[in-house]
């Protein structure tokens, strides 16, 4: 069977991964490269509501409340409706799809959860087999990880929240816990082979079109 690229951009809040995955999107677009872009969670779907129902805390206010296995399925779920409703088709005629956040993004944000190194890595072998084993989702060709200083991430977080008038989900309300996470991301992306992309340096972050580049060249050197 012929199919195309899967090609993520993952970071943590705050990092900029719309802005880059938009980049990238109209980079390839202008190289004459047949390509969709999507985002995780795809809150324009119904398959969205359980993830909408826990990050806006309706089973508990901290992350923690919900155990990784459960929080996972939800995420899981609106995935496979997305693959199959909107971008199997596609991906299966040949195309790149550039996704915002994927399976990769669970890896990270439940596995913290787990404290203990036999429970957290049993965690993951369970999570690869349920939605590229059991699902049937592709697995990415290639994920980058746009790594931006925790400390501005904060920053980011705040200051995009004060600008929408929005609530920050249960997530982003938990400075501790995102940091974990920015932790887990480096770790995930040694074990599993992500590409790192720097978002500062010496504590300034890079502009826009900086990390592109490196994005872009990371995308290369795949071959698409």
């Amino acid at each position: 069977m012929k199919r195309g690229k899967l090609i993520v951009i993952e970071a943590g809040d705050g990092s900029g991964k719309a802005t880059q995955t938009k980049a990238l999107y109209e980079h390839l677009k202008r190289d004459g490269k047949s390509v969709h872009r999507i985002s995780f969670p795809d809150y324009a779907s119904d398959s969205s509501a359980l993830v909408k129902m826990y990050l806006n805390g309706s089973f508990g206010g901290h992350a923690e409340d919900v155990n990784a296995y459960a929080a996972s399925t939800f995420y899981a779920a609106d995935r496979y409706a997305s693959y199959r409703m909107k971008w199997k088709s596609l991906y299966e005629a040949g195309d790149i799809i550039l996704a915002d956040r994927y399976t990769t993004s669970n890896m990270v944000h439940q596995a913290v959860k787990l404290t203990d190194a036999a429970e957290r890595g049993a965690f993951l072998d369970w999570l690869w087999d349920f939605e590229f084993g059991k699902l049937g989702l592709p697995v990415p060709d290639l994920v980058v990880f746009l790594d931006m200083p925790p400390e501005i991430s904060d920053r980011l977080i705040a200051e995009r929240a004060e600008e929408k008038a929005q609530a920050k989900d249960i997530h982003e309300k938990d400075a501790e816990y995102l940091h974990r996470c920015h932790a887990a991301y480096l770790e995930l992306a040694a074990k599993y082979g992500w590409r790192r992309v720097a978002c500062a340096k010496d504590g300034v972050i890079r502009g826009i079109e900086e990390i592109h580049g490196d994005v872009y060249q990371e995308v290369v050197q795949l071959g698409v």
